[in-house]
């Protein structure tokens, strides 16, 4: 993972990118949650390997696997339907 993703305080403002390009950890997760498949994206990115896109979930699952996930007394219980 690390040798793909790279960040430079000049290129996007520090976000985690995939290395090369100007393509960010955020916006690789933001096309696969909208519903795009590894394979689609790489069609529209053609630069991009599937490799990048899976470091670019690596990354993502990594960085919060260790967060603690505080939900506020105040909101209401969620419950199955």
């Amino acid at each position: 993972m690390l040798e793909r993703i790279t960040y430079n305080p000049n290129i996007l403002g520090g976000k985690p990118i995939i290395k090369g390009t100007r393509i960010s950890v955020q916006f690789i997760l933001e096309l696969l949650g909208a519903g795009m498949s590894i394979d689609e994206i790489l069609a529209e990115y053609p630069h991009l390997q599937r490799e990048d896109i899976l470091a670019a979930l690596d990354y993502a699952a990594k960085t919060i696997a260790n967060e603690e996930i505080i939900i506020p007394s105040e909101l209401p219980e969620v419950t199955a339907a």
